[in-house]
């Protein structure tokens, strides 16, 4: 059943504790050491640097709002690091069975396909912890950042901020499970922790330089070819409609869809193909 993958698939990761720490605690706790250093050497350093700090450093004395800092937070969840750190323990999720040789022990209790199914599952789990885990450290930054410079806390959340917030949330997570899902179909077909890990980061960064490369030749990314190209870019796309705004300045006609169409191609595609691969695959050695 379903419901026995899942727990068997917990369980596991509950007792993978390097693996739970590198994906799950690893970002925040370097962010939030980053960023306290920042802030007191900017305190420090007050008067020389008045004028000549980045916009996510705020000299001034004016009061912080906590709510709009969740909402700036929940719309970089789906950032480079968390991305790459996340990925490392999906990829032993994915790619472990193979390393260790224990599919023998669990193919004969349950479908094939539960099993993947329950691995995913796990995967967005594990995706929502992470993230909860850097609105925490964000949340504590602020705090620290308030204290250092003196500026008052004020908490401020209109319906719009909170809607932004689930959006942006739902939409973070949707980006890291579907970074993750190059990794799944990685670990199938070459059963390979390795090649789990390093496939979705080639393919990140090859799509990162594929838009500048087809632009000469008219693939723009206000088309519909574009996103579907790059799933970071349909990301983006529905980013800057829920932020609305200046950010929505240049979005394209028709973002929403060519968005969701990206980013979802690139979700479901991966999956079905690891678990057909999967079915298909012989594992009487294993």
């Amino acid at each position: 059943m379903l419901v026995d993958a899942i727990r068997a698939e917990s369980y596991r990761l509950s007792k993978n504790r390097t693996a739970l720490f590198w994906s799950v605690l690893f970002v925040p706790i370097i962010g939030l050491i980053i960023s306290t250093a920042t802030f007191v050497f900017a305190k420090a350093n007050e008067a020389r640097l008045v004028g000549k700090l980045p916009p996510g450093i705020d000299l001034s004395s004016a009061p912080l709002n906590m709510g709009r800092e969740l909402v700036s937070s929940a719309g970089d969840f789906a950032n480079p690091a968390v991305l790459m750190f996340v990925l490392i323990g999906a990829a032993i999720i994915y790619a472990g069975d193979y390393r260790w040789e224990t599919w023998r022990l669990t193919t004969a209790r349950n479908s094939r396909a539960n099993l993947l199914i329950g691995k995913v599952l796990v995967v967005i789990g594990l995706t929502i912890a992470a993230t909860l885990a850097v609105l925490a450290g964000d949340i504590v930054s602020n705090l620290i950042k308030a204290a250092v410079f003196k500026r008052a806390l004020t908490f401020d959340l209109t319906g719009g901020d909170v809607a932004d917030l689930c959006w942006l949330t739902l939409l973070g997570w949707a980006r890291i499970v579907q970074f993750t899902m190059l990794g799944l179909l990685a670990a199938v077909v070459t059963r390979s922790l390795l090649a789990a890990l390093f496939a979705p980061l080639v393919v990140g960064v090859a799509q990162f330089f594929l838009l500048p490369v087809l632009a000469p030749i008219g693939i723009l990314p206000t088309g519909w070819l574009a996103p579907l190209l790059s799933p970071g870019l349909a990301a983006d796309l529905l980013k800057s409609v829920i932020l609305g705004g200046p950010a929505a300045v240049d979005v394209p006609d028709q973002a929403v869809a060519k968005g969701l169409l990206g980013l979802g191609l690139w979700l479901i595609v991966p999956l079905i193909g690891a678990v057909v691969w999967f079915n298909r695959q012989d594992l009487s050695k294993e």
